[in-house]
Parts: structure tokens; C-alpha cells; sequence
């Protein structure tokens, strides 16, 4: 399904004396990190994230991996401009679920360090991270400090969802009710502390049979949180390490085709969060009580005449289950 182009920065091999034989060659070490990006017509973002990374002290221990999500811009194209990254490039729109698997079973490192485009890291975030993974086997999940380019904390830790949480962020913009921590902590245990900018044990995420593609843009990374936190495994923040991080759209900023499937997804992953971990009855109420509210809004705005088209436009794909699986053209 991908194609792939491009190469990963590789270490010089020392010269070996000339009776030494081909099968005496060693094969340069695997990255310890493999940094896994998700692109889709953000070109701006991504070239910035790439000269981020490029920048690292670390840069000649990991490798960098683009998954480009059927993007429309110069994202497929950008191993041109960057050599030393691997482009993985999808024919159509997958969603972040799908990319991610595809990402992390080609990915060589230990470590996977998750990354959106629109985040840009310090020259030390690599490694500070691949250090605390190192240093205790019990912490699978390590993130810097998101904060935004006037140096405020970005509001994206989170409490593990809930269903009455979930049903907030469905009827907002995608968003979970944000958590307060400790900045002045050297380190901070956390719950779910999204994708935007989390290193985690490659082991950890193949453990889990990788990520349930049940789930199409939403909720994967929740998963992940949930699953370290069910075998009393850690995730920790580094109040300390701080990456900026830049605006990325919410549902209610994409046109009305796009909202429709991106709330529809928003639900669809929300439900099997739900069923999964707290029952299929559970599930089955929670997707219900969307389908309801979906078809509430709609009658609503027969009434107003505001966005009649949109709104009965979700109430369907919510009603009919629809997630993002590459068959769509909205986005």
C-alpha cells in the first residue's frame, strides 16, 4: 500500500584490513529512535519539523520517518529537500491509525518517538527523552512540555476518557478537557498526554498487536494510554523540556464535507474506546446516545435554518457508523 523512498542517515563503517572477507563486514547499528511523523498538505509545518530535527545532537542515533497521508501539497516530495528522511506515502487519506501502524512496523528503532508536523523540538528532546526510557523499564512513555510560540503551556493533558468526557469532546471540537500539572516537577506521571509529541517503547506498542484499526483519525492514542496505565506501566512528563508547538485545525475549522466525516470518526472511535474497555453494553449506549444527540442538532436546525445540510449530513454518518478508512474524498 506504501511506497517508500528515501534513506535513513547511516554511520560511517571503519576500514577493515584488506584480507578481511565480505561476511566479516559488520552492518552499521540500528537507530536507537525512530521518529514517525504523520503529514497531510501541511508542507509549512512539516519542512519546519524536519529542520527541528535536523538540528538534534543527537541525530546521527535516530532515524526519521514521514508517513504521508495522501496529501496534496509538496509533503510526498519532501525526502528532495531532506535525503536523509524515509518517505512512506499513502494513495489516499487512511487516517493517523492506519499511517501509525504503518510507520511503526517499518520503523528500526527501539524507541518510536511520535511527532506531529506542527511540533517543533529543541536540539536536546531526542535524547532527553530516549534517556528517561533508558533509565526505568517501568516508563513507557515520555513527552516534553508542549508549549505555544509565546512560551505558554499548551493545554494537552488529559485525564483517560470517560464516556461522559468523550461525549463533551464529540460535541466540542474534538478536545478532552484539559488537566493542570506541576512545571516545576523534574518529572510528572500523567495519563494521556496525546500524540503530538510522545516517545515510546516499539516493544510496548507491538505488545498491543499495534494500534486497533477500528479506530480511524481519533482516539488510537488513547489507547495507547490506556493500555500502559492497565499494566501499571508509567508515562512521564519533562516539565522542563519544552517543544514549541503550533495551531493545528479542530473539526470545526474544515469545511462542511470535511466536519462531517472528521465528528462522524470523532464518534465512531469514541464508541470503540467505550466498548472496549468499559463493555458492549456500554458501548452500545454510548453510540446510541451520539446517534441521538446527532439527530437532535439536526431537527434543531430545521428550526433555525442554520447548517441544516451539515448537520443532517452527521446525524447519517454517525447513525451509519462511518469512520475515515481512505474510501472518502473530503479530506
Amino acid at each position: 500500500m506504501a511506497e517508500i523512498r528515501g534513506k535513513t542517515a547511516t554511520r560511517e563503517s571503519a576500514s577493515l584490513p584488506a584480507s578481511s572477507s565480505p561476511e566479516e563486514k559488520q552492518e552499521p547499528a540500528p537507530p536507537k529512535v525512530s521518529v514517525l511523523i504523520v503529514s497531510h498538505n501541511n508542507i509549512s509545518a512539516l519542512r519546519r519539523c524536519l529542520q527541528a530535527l535536523e538540528g538534534s545532537k543527537n541525530r546521527a542515533e535516530f532515524e526519521i520517518l514521514v508517513v504521508d497521508n495522501g496529501s496534496a501539497d509538496e509533503c510526498p516530495q519532501i525526502d528532495s529537500e531532506f535525503p536523509a528522511v524515509t518517505v512512506l506515502r499513502l494513495p489516499r487519506y487512511f487516517g493517523a491509525t492506519k499511517a501509525m501502524n504503518i510507520g511503526t512496523r517499518t520503523a528500526a528503532g527501539e524507541y518510536i518517538f511520535f511527532l506531529d508536523a506542527e511540533t517543533e523540538v529543541t536540539a536536546e528532546t531526542v535524547a532527553a527523552l530516549a534517556a528517561l526510557l533508558d533509565a526505568d523499564n517501568d516508563v513507557v512513555a515520555a513527552c516534553p512540555l508542549l508549549i505555544d510560540t509565546q512560551g505558554a503551556p499548551v493545554p494537552f493533558l488529559h485525564r483517560l476518557p470517560t464516556a461522559a468526557s468523550m461525549r463533551r469532546a464529540w460535541r466540542g471540537n474534538g478536545e478532552l478537557d484539559p488537566v493542570t500539572v506541576n512545571l516545576d516537577a523534574e518529572t510528572v506521571e500523567v495519563e494521556y498526554a496525546g500524540r503530538a509529541a510522545l516517545m515510546t517503547r516499539k516493544q510496548f506498542v507491538k505488545g498491543m498487536h499495534y494500534f486497533d484499526e477500528h479506530y480511524g483519525e481519533y482516539w488510537a492514542d488513547a489507547e495507547l494510554s490506556y493500555q500502559a496505565w492497565r499494566n501499571q506501566k508509567k508515562t512521564l512528563l519533562l516539565p522542563g523540556l519544552r517543544v514549541t508547538h503550533y495551531p493545528v485545525p479542530g473539526i470545526d475549522d474544515y469545511p462542511p464535507a470535511a466536519r462531517t466525516i472528521l465528528s462522524a470518526d470523532c464518534a465512531s472511535g469514541a464508541a470503540t474506546f467505550i466498548r472496549k474497555h468499559e463493555g458492549f453494553f456500554a458501548g452500545t449506549i454510548f453510540r446510541l446516545t451520539l446517534i441521538f444527540s446527532a439527530l437532535g442538532m439536526a431537527l434543531a436546525s430545521l428550526a433555525g435554518f442554520r447548517d441544516a445540510g451539515f448537520y443532517w449530513s452527521r446525524f447519517f454518518a454517525v447513525a451509519t457508523f462511518q469512520k475515515i478508512d481512505g474510501f472518502q474524498t473530503a479530506l
